[in-house]
């Protein structure tokens, strides 16, 4: 089969916006890293007490959350929100994508994340990183027209998108499924394959560095298929479960919030940052960051997770679990950027992590059946998630598992919050639009 000319000029071109989109996520990586950093100093990773450093960090957010509204509700006020629903509008309409996706709300989103990881709030990263991933595509075809992928415009912004979330985890095949099953919910090889290349350069570049091939560790425990189905049938109901009910209380937090922050920004941000700080201290550290630390350690270390043992051991997974359900709902019901995935996997290995250690199971397989549960039930997006939770847990023997787990998770978050998350937050970020122009 002969390629021409125009067939490499295409794979050029979509090669091309894969690799800025990937060099523009790189820094996002390294702040993500810096985040470990800071919680590793924190008694609940360390296992060390508390010192005037690690309470120092522990305090940020009593400090940072209401410089971060105040900054929302004045002059950063183009940045406050997810970056997803602004990504879903821009490309349902190229006219939102002008203001949406210009450089100004793109930059003001960045700085808040950046604020935020850092000071260890309980974020995930995907909001920013879908809409960095569609501002660059929007830059490449309005200066540079000639370079960008001769796609729809359309499919260029949620390919470009994708390639920000493949950049921003490593996962390139997670990155072409979100385009797929969320951004444009159309499965067709014309589709596949221009975004696997786009992804697929984007996880390259914004990865030249160095991460391990499985970030999270390896499930290393065999287990038959027989056995896998009976718990992923109890872990991933039930994870899918909490899942959906972190997704009902962030919508639900976010519709009580909204007005109130509006009216009075930095009060409710010393009150939220209270609430957080207290969460932190209690929690030893376990409620902040994005959650990926906890999780390695819960996968590799399978620990330390004392939920067995006495009523004070339960207690405190008990309070674990609520510091990881509640604080990312309200900072993301606040509007400062970030992304539930990876509070939504945290929430998941967690409690399956728990639950199988109460169960006189096997700590990590919990914790892989519940990251696929958990996020599935959050998104209902049961295909990435399945492929991701394989890439996190590191076996390809746990397959069935995840992938039941994933489909039984979906459904069940399902019942507790029927419309997406995503598409829910973007319908509510319309109506605001909306209101704000009317008034």
């Amino acid at each position: 089969m002969r390629v021409s000319r125009h067939d490499l000029l295409i794979l050029a071109r979509l090669l091309l916006l894969g690799a800025l989109v990937g060099l523009a996520c790189w820094p996002l990586n390294l702040i993500d890293a810096a985040q470990d950093r800071l919680l590793g100093v924190l008694p609940g990773f360390s296992g060390t007490g508390w010192s005037l450093h690690s309470l120092l960090i522990a305090l940020a957010p009593l400090v940072v959350l209401p410089l971060l509204l105040g900054l929302q509700s004045g002059a950063w006020a183009a940045g406050a929100g997810s970056g997803i629903p602004q990504t879903m509008a821009s490309i349902e309409n190229e006219d939102a994508a002008r203001s949406l996706l210009a450089a100004r709300p793109t930059a003001a989103r960045l700085a808040l994340w950046t604020i935020a990881s850092l000071a260890l709030l309980p974020l995930g990263r995907e909001g920013p990183l879908v809409q960095l991933g569609a501002s660059v595509a929007a830059a490449l075809r309005r200066w540079l027209p000639r370079l960008a992928p001769p796609q729809q415009p359309h499919l260029v912004l949620a390919m470009g998108a994708g390639a920000g979330l493949a950049g921003g985890f490593n996962s390139p095949l997670m990155g072409a499924l979100f385009v797929m099953e969320e951004l444009t919910r159309r499965f067709h090889p014309r589709l596949l394959w221009p975004s696997l290349l786009v992804c697929g350069a984007a996880a390259l570049v914004s990865n030249l560095g160095g991460v391990p091939i499985f970030p999270l560790g390896v499930v290393s425990i065999p287990a038959p298929e027989w056995q896998q189905l009976p718990l992923a049938l109890l872990v991933g109901s039930l994870s899918g479960m909490l899942g959906g009910l972190f997704a009902r209380a962030l919508l639900t937090l976010r519709h009580w919030l909204r007005p109130r922050l509006g009216r009075a920004p930095l009060i409710w941000g010393l009150a939220l940052g209270a609430g957080l700080t207290l969460m932190g201290l209690l929690s030893g550290g376990w409620s902040g960051g994005d959650g990926e630390l906890l999780m390695q350690r819960l996968l590799v270390l399978q620990g330390p997770l004392p939920v067995a043992g006495s009523p004070l051991a339960m207690a405190g997974w008990l309070q674990a679990l609520l510091g990881r359900l509640a604080a990312p709902a309200l900072v993301l019901a606040a509007g400062v950027p970030g992304g539930l995935i990876d509070p939504s996997l945290t929430l998941g290995a967690l409690f399956g992590g728990g639950l199988l250690h109460l169960l006189g199971g096997e700590t990590a397989l919990g914790v892989a059946l519940g990251m696929a549960g958990a996020l599935a039930g959050t998104t209902q997006l049961p295909l990435i998630t399945a492929v991701f939770a394989i890439r996190l847990a590191g076996d390809q023997q746990w397959l069935l598992g995840i992938v039941v787990s994933s489909a039984l998770g979906a459904h069940a978050g399902r019942r507790l919050q029927p419309e997406p998350i995503y598409h829910a937050l973007a319908d509510g970020s319309l109506r605001e639009r909306r209101g704000g122009r009317r008034g």
